[in-house]
């Protein structure tokens, strides 16, 4: 069983990637998928993806509890994907349905760390192959707001969390796969 995290920019081809590592595994495909449709965009973003999917893959939307469902999903006959840990960690920041602060600390609801310290441990646990997406959020200018610093940091100790488990990473710009690790 490998890990594999494949990194990259708003349409920089991560999902393309990850996708076909999927495809070429020749196992049966979970895949995981953690966007909730908030406005009509956002599900019509949902839509487009579910159509393009191979119609054999199984899929599982789940916004919060991302580490349960690779435990339940687990074997190994199978690769689950999971398409994309930005949105997960963007659930968990919202999930509390909070107003955040424009300046000042922000204090992360308990379903934050419990969930990503979930994932974490079902990563080691996971009988399946395993690709994970996920945003390079850090690449900018420092956001202005609170919250906005505060996902990039927290989306950035996530990454630096999930490649250190892994056994591969990959960043992906322009459509080209540029291995870190593995």
């Amino acid at each position: 069983m490998t890990r594999t995290l494949v990194l990259g920019g708003a349409r920089s081809g991560k999902s393309a990637y990850a996708e076909r590592l999927a495809a070429e595994s020749g196992k049966e495909v979970v895949y995981i998928a953690t966007a909730t449709a908030g406005d009509s965009e956002m599900a019509s973003r949902i839509a487009h993806h579910r159509a393009s999917r191979p119609a054999e893959w199984i899929t599982v939307e789940e916004p919060l509890a991302l580490g349960n469902q690779l435990l339940r999903w687990s074997s190994p006959e199978r690769l689950i994907m999971v398409d994309c840990l930005t949105l997960w960690l963007s659930n968990l920041l919202f999930s509390g349905g909070q107003e955040y602060p424009d300046v000042g600390e922000i204090a992360l609801p308990a379903l934050f760390h419990e969930q990503q310290d979930m994932l974490a441990s079902a990563l080691t646990k996971c009988a399946s192959d395993v690709v994970l997406v996920s945003n390079e959020v850090g690449l900018g200018i420092m956001p202005m707001g609170a919250v906005s610093r505060c996902f990039m940091d927290e989306q950035g100790r996530l990454n630096q969390s999930v490649a250190a488990i892994c056994d591969r990473a990959v960043f992906v710009a322009a459509g080209l796969p540029l291995v870190l690790k593995g």
